[in-house]
């Protein structure tokens, strides 16, 4: 029997807390729970529970939590005690550490990646939207 794994996005995690686009956050956030972030945040964050960077969003400080899904941009480290998932609308300056670690084709990371699982980070071609158009090829700055 084939099994397959599915995406964090695709995933469910009940009712999330959503940061809408425009709202500028200052400060270290702390919770858990689901939550979306689609505006500015300047300010490091400890979520226990999944966090998403919406695309358009912008995070300026070290991103913690359990899962995490980059799809804006991030000036500082991503930090995911499990899964962290860069898509390719996504731009990191600063290191990438997580258990498993997936990066969409189109991605611009620049910095560090720690894979804690001692495997490769994975790369993936994003199939979702209507609206994708060609995407600049994937840079990924990888040190061991």
């Amino acid at each position: 029997m084939l099994k397959f794994r599915r995406r964090m996005q695709d995933t469910n995690h009940g009712p999330k807390t959503y940061v809408a686009p425009g709202t500028k956050i200052i400060g270290t956030i702390q919770g858990k729970g689901s939550y979306v972030f689609c505006g500015t945040i300047e300010g490091d964050c400890d979520i226990s529970g999944p966090l998403t960077l919406a695309e358009g969003g912008r995070w300026k400080g070290t991103i913690k939590a359990t899962d995490i899904v980059v799809a804006g941009t991030v000036e500082g480290d991503v930090i995911g005690e499990q899964r962290v998932e860069i898509t390719g609308t996504a731009r990191v300056t600063g290191s990438l550490a997580g258990h498993s670690i997936a990066v969409a084709e189109g991605a611009i990371i620049e910095g560090d990646i720690k894979v804690k699982s001692g495997t490769a980070a994975v790369t993936f071609q994003e199939k979702r939207g209507a609206d994708m158009q060609a995407q600049a090829p994937t840079k990924i700055h990888a040190h061991s």
